[in-house]
């Protein structure tokens, strides 16, 4: 009798185990397909073109268009991603498709590919991608008229906007084509010129580079010496920065100033609750700006939001402060909300 109990009691004991262990790897089902549901990321809205150009640069042309909110020639947003970023992950975290469907223009994300640059970096220290019709500035180019002819762009609204290497690459298009562009801001960039490959574009981004001969507006007037009409440039640059020294925002202006013949100790310097503002503007219109961010490192900055639960981003080079990046550069291009 004992024994009669002892096996049943056992047959029980494995059964139990047995259906402990299904249960285990059901769970366990459960949560691989859980865990894999919440890491996989959300359809992107922003369309692939295959066919823009002969792309010497080997880029890939990622673009948003509203369809339900567009004029009849809309404005065109050039924008461009800083390294470790995908046109994704930057767009998801600033939330410019947001403000094209408010503000009815047309969004161009060139992306660079991993097989050029490893750190997923434009490469606007190799002079043979950013010289005139060459490598990546002429892809960005042929992706410009692509995009123009196909929705019939007003080219007088045509604006860029760049972070981190995507900034030194802005400095790179508006100094080849300037009369392509109407505005244009450069995030946590470098001056154009300052590089000439891997090793020296490090050493200026940690520790500034030295003024080339002739001043930094030289390597400007060498390509375009003919321009006579800059398009307004802002500066952006977060003062905590150790990716991109500061040193180089102020290179960037003396740059941009010098280029165009404007005296350093015109401008006007204003204390603003999230850093400093200093303009420089000829005949009442403005020319170059540079934004002084306070408590700020490397990236993009975006205007805090009033949730607790919302104060970081999406992506780590897109930083909450004071002031908002985007909303300042539609009001200085004169993008505002789109009415039907």
């Amino acid at each position: 009798m004992k024994l009669s109990l002892g096996r049943s009691l056992l047959k029980v004991l494995r059964a139990q185990k047995k259906i402990s262990k299904r249960i285990e790897k059901a769970v366990a089902k459960t949560r691989g397909r859980t865990k894999r549901s919440a890491s996989r990321p959300a359809k992107s809205i922003l369309i692939e073109t295959a066919a823009f150009g002969s792309n010497p640069g080997h880029l890939v042309m990622k673009s948003f268009v509203p369809t339900t909110r567009l004029p009849k020639n809309p404005a065109l947003v050039v924008l461009l991603h800083g390294c470790h970023q995908t046109p994704e992950s930057l767009d998801a975290a600033a939330g410019f498709s947001k403000l094209a469907k408010e503000r009815g223009f047309v969004l161009l994300y060139p992306q660079q590919k991993r097989a050029n640059n490893s750190q997923n970096c434009f490469n606007w220290f190799r002079p043979s991608a950013v010289a005139r019709d060459r490598g990546e500035v002429r892809s960005i180019k042929q992706m410009v008229e692509h995009i123009c002819e196909r929705h019939r762009v007003d080219r007088s609204k045509i604006f860029v906007a760049g972070l981190s290497a995507g900034g030194a690459l802005t400095g790179a298009l508006v100094a080849n084509y300037p009369s392509l562009f109407a505005g244009a801001a450069i995030i946590a960039g470098m001056p154009f010129g300052s590089a000439r490959d891997a090793m020296s574009a490090l050493r200026a981004m940690k520790s500034g580079a030295p003024s080339p001969p002739g001043g930094w507006g030289r390597p400007i007037a060498e390509i375009s010496p003919e321009t006579r009409a800059w398009p307004p440039i802002t500066i952006w640059q977060g003062m905590e920065d150790r990716v991109v020294k500061p040193v180089n925002a102020f290179a960037c202006v003396a740059q941009w100033l010098e280029v165009q013949g404007i005296a350093e100790n015109s401008g006007r310097l204003e204390e603003k609750p999230w850093g400093r503002l200093q303009s420089w503007k000829v005949r009442g219109e403005l020319k170059v700006a540079l934004y002084s961010v306070s408590n700020m490192g490397h990236g993009l900055p975006i205007k805090k939001r009033k949730s607790v639960t919302a104060l970081r981003s999406a992506d780590p080079y897109v930083i909450p402060v004071e002031i908002s990046a985007p909303a300042e550069m539609m009001r200085l291009w004169g993008l505002s909300r789109f009415r039907i």
